[in-house]
């Protein structure tokens, strides 16, 4: 199983088209130790030959192109991408999507809850649905993978709920929504029969259950947004703590760095990070201190093979 990093970086991306904070300024002026990342994807394969996204950033139209194993190869026409595993609603997870509407037969595996934005939302419509298979996958039940012809893909895919909160443009007006394990957002587990990878791009908290899948895994892609819960406050630059987001920050007690310490992860990858998290910096002691603690901080086009 291949695992490639299409984005890195939480939304907006980095830089983010309106920062002029100090990191953002380094990243566009090309600093080679603040390198720039689109927002979350990954890309995954057990034959290099399908390819299924792990959800869809507003980037991913840039993010095929910088790929080369996502171009055409065959005929006028074709893709390798042959199916979109969605681990939520949240827009940065789903409008890339929309990238994908000249009639190129593929599969959207979500929640039923996934789906259900999905159908209330005309525009997705673009995707026929006569093309594209809309196929609900029930949370603690693994589902094999399918090619677009058929055909085993060799991967098999469950998705289990995960702390989280209800899509920004969901949320009840004044009102702060309310942490839960209730389905709205999911994490993923590909595995290929042999090794197990995990995608948790979004989780507030660590639980105990899900400290018990965790450990001793291969792979964990897990989210990286913040590096301290009041982040963004301090910054200036927002008013909402992480956990306000839905986001565990990387420091302070609960925090991901003190979660994982005793999980035995094999690889501990960062992903989904904050424009103001530090760690985007090569040279920033907060990056030295993740990476003493065992962790990965990804890149677009990182690879891990498993």
């Amino acid at each position: 199983m291949k695992a490639v990093v299409l984005g890195a970086a939480a939304g907006g991306g980095f830089p983010q088209w309106n920062s002029n904070a100090a990191a953002c300024r380094r990243a566009r002026e090309g600093d080679p130790a603040a390198r720039v990342r689109t927002q979350a994807g990954l890309a995954v394969s057990a034959d290099g030959e399908n390819w299924y996204l792990l959800n869809a950033s507003p980037d991913l139209r840039q993010q095929i192109e910088c790929s080369p194993f996502l171009h055409p190869k065959h005929g006028l026409r074709s893709s390798p991408i042959a199916g979109a595993v969605l681990t939520g609603s949240d827009v940065d997870a789903i409008s890339g999507l929309l990238n994908l509407r000249e009639r190129q037969k593929f599969t959207i595996y979500a929640t039923a809850k996934v789906h259900g934005v999905l159908d209330a939302n005309s525009i997705f419509e673009v995707l026929a649905r006569d093309v594209v298979e809309r196929r609900v996958v029930s949370l603690d039940s693994p589902m094999e993978l399918a090619t677009p012809t058929g055909q085993s893909a060799g991967l098999v895919l469950e998705l289990f709920a995960v702390p989280g909160k209800v899509p920004l443009y969901l949320e009840t007006a004044g009102a702060a929504p309310p942490i839960l394990t209730d389905g709205n957002t999911v994490a993923a587990v590909l595995s290929d029969g042999r090794r197990q990878l995990f995608f948790i791009p979004g989780c507030a908290a660590m639980t105990p259950a899900l400290a018990r899948r965790l450990r001793g895994a291969e792979a964990v892609f897990f989210d990286g947004t913040l590096w301290r819960d009041d982040e963004m406050i301090r910054a200036g630059i927002g008013q909402k703590t992480g956990r306000r987001m839905g986001h565990m920050s990387l420091t302070g007690v609960g925090g991901t760095i003190e979660a994982f310490a005793d999980l035995g992860v094999k690889r501990k990858i960062l992903i989904h990070i904050n424009n103001s998290n530090p760690v985007l910096l090569d040279d920033s002691p907060e990056r030295a201190e993740v990476e003493a603690a065992g962790w990965e901080v990804a890149f677009d086009g990182m690879e891990v093979d498993l």
